[in-house]
């Protein structure tokens, strides 16, 4: 039976951050994918600064935002345009490619497609055979088995739809601009992201209005005047958000992105949390099993789970005043300068909702 240190079960950004980082201290790590790469995956693809710092060098990024148009239900819309970029936006298909390369790169080894069937201690029965493992990470998504064996609780589950299509005669217009819309139903929200030739185009509300999340996509995507283009695919996928005191592993194995409910609440942002708690993830996996969990776990409080209950903070202010919100930070200096400054990895929303500004504007509100 072959042996490693680290077996990474998943090749999103969560899990292939986690082969980096456990590879590139020394372990013997492989990584495991039910899925044949490159695969579609129902993502947003926005870089903001935290995604950026946690990357290699040199991403694939299809588009550069120095245009970003806000409104609330299709109203009140405003559009500011920046110096320098804000954003960065990316296919997931063509980032999970190019995440599981630096991985690889480094000396981890991509078993893909192979299926993993169980855990048991530190052996991990897969499609392809068993294998021994002195840690696992699971990293393997909104689905995962073994969050669901370790326990994981959730606070929120929203439903994401979205819609990529061809962008055609409009690519221009869209080029380094996107929109976000403030939406009818409490907490949700709605965007376009340009990717060159397609434009991504989605919304997201808590689970349960499915109905009418429908409803929002369509008339946004009529409103933006985009309801012509081509549909080059039509998915949508369901984000989890974990309680204060869910378990974040146990045992041999650590909970990394989707898969450990770590996300910020407001916004649904996943790519951030999934590439950094995957590297932590990775690099506390490879100093060994014993304390792990607890380590893994200290690793997450200096930073995601104090930016996740900023996150909470500011989406019962959403929630409760949605056009104060939008006024916030479409139209006031402060609102907007902290804006810009999460999205381009400047501070981060934890610190910013410590300032007595922003502080006293979300108790305003909420």
């Amino acid at each position: 039976m072959e042996e490693y240190d680290v077996a990474v079960v998943g090749a999103g950004p969560a899990g292939s951050s986690a082969a980096r980082a456990a590879a590139e201290a020394g372990a013997r790590v492989v990584v495991l994918d039910r899925a044949a790469f490159p695969r579609y995956k129902t993502c947003g693809g926005g870089l903001i600064g935290p995604s950026l710092a946690a990357l290699p060098p040199d991403p694939p990024v299809r588009a550069a935002i120095t245009r970003v148009s806000l409104s609330l239900a299709g109203g009140r819309r405003r559009t500011r345009t920046l110096d320098r970029p804000c954003l960065q936006m990316v296919t997931r298909a063509e980032l999970d490619g190019w995440l599981l390369d630096r991985a690889a790169a480094v000396g981890a080894e991509v078993r893909v497609p192979c299926q993993v069937l169980s855990v048991a201690d530190d052996v991990v029965e897969t499609s392809a055979g068993p294998l021994r493992a002195q840690v696992v990470i699971a990293a393997d998504g909104t689905s995962s088995r073994l969050a669901r064996e370790v326990g994981v609780r959730l606070a929120r589950v929203d439903l994401g739809l979205e819609l990529e299509l061809e962008a055609s005669a409009l690519a221009g217009e869209w080029e380094d601009r996107v929109q976000l819309d403030w939406g009818p139903i409490p907490g949700s929200y709605a965007w376009v992201f340009p990717k060159g030739d397609t434009l991504t185009v989605g919304v997201i509300a808590a689970r349960g209005a499915g109905a009418a999340t429908k409803r929002y996509l369509r008339d946004f995507v009529a409103r933006s005047g985009l309801g012509g283009l081509r549909v080059v695919h039509d998915s949508g996928h369901l984000t989890r958000c974990r309680t204060t005191d869910s378990p974040l592993g146990r045992g041999r194995v650590l909970l990394a992105g989707d898969a450990a409910g770590l996300m910020e609440p407001w916004t649904r942002e996943g790519i951030s949390f999934a590439t950094r708690s995957g590297a932590l993830a990775g690099a506390v996996a490879a100093a060994g099993a014993s304390g792990a969990v607890e380590r893994y776990r200290a690793a997450l409080a200096a930073e995601l789970l104090p930016e996740m209950a900023a996150g909470e903070r500011c989406l019962r202010a959403f929630e409760a005043r949605p056009r104060a919100f939008h006024e916030l930070i479409a139209s006031t200096p402060v609102g907007w300068r902290a804006f810009c400054r999460i999205t381009r990895g400047e501070t981060t929303l934890a610190r910013a909702v410590r300032h007595r500004s922003v502080r006293a504007g979300l108790g305003l509100l909420s």
